[in-house]
């Protein structure tokens, strides 16, 4: 069941038995501004399609389960895949930069991407800052792209080619 893991997380595709964490951990005050909500039918829905992974991340000494991730475009005819959502529920402990580590590595070893990409809100500081960390670049914003609590948000898309995946990969 575990497709992914190093000496800090595993992660392995959600179960419906999940969804409870996963809705519990989208919900919590530090999450819930930065992801859309979903309902238990649309995370169904996601473990159920072929062109997405629905992942559930725990830690590997305790298993205890730490957050959950969605990628998308499996299936994409560009080689385009979409990280959709990276939610950890237990902050400052790396389990975030893992997980994003062992996702990158998978999207374009395994799977064979060409780029892969994501959209983040424009105040979320410690997101952006992960993925630049992490050799993300910074394509445009989508500005007002979202409406949440009221008002409307504004997105950046980032992205990282295959290419750009090696050289960062390389230069570690």
């Amino acid at each position: 069941m575990i497709f992914i893991e190093n000496e800090h997380i595993k992660c392995r595709a959600t179960l419906s038995a999940d969804l409870e964490f996963v809705k519990t951990a989208e919900g919590d005050a530090e999450n819930s501004r930065f992801v859309s909500q979903w309902t238990v039918s649309q995370h169904l829905a996601a473990i159920g399609d072929e062109d997405q992974m629905h992942i559930t991340i725990e830690d590997s000494k305790t298993g205890k389960k730490v957050g959950y991730m969605l990628v998308a475009g499996l299936k994409n005819n560009n080689n385009n895949i979409e990280l959709r959502r990276i939610v950890i529920t237990d902050k400052g402990h790396g389990y975030g930069r893992q997980a994003f580590i062992l996702m990158k590595q998978y999207i374009f070893d395994e799977l064979k991407a060409h780029r892969l990409w994501l959209d983040v809100k424009t105040y979320n500081e410690r997101g952006r800052h992960l993925y630049k960390s992490e050799g993300f670049v910074e394509e445009g914003i989508m500005r007002e792209s979202t409406f949440y609590n009221g008002q409307y948000d504004s997105m950046v898309i980032m992205s990282i080619l295959e290419h750009e995946y090696r050289e960062f990969v390389h230069m570690l």
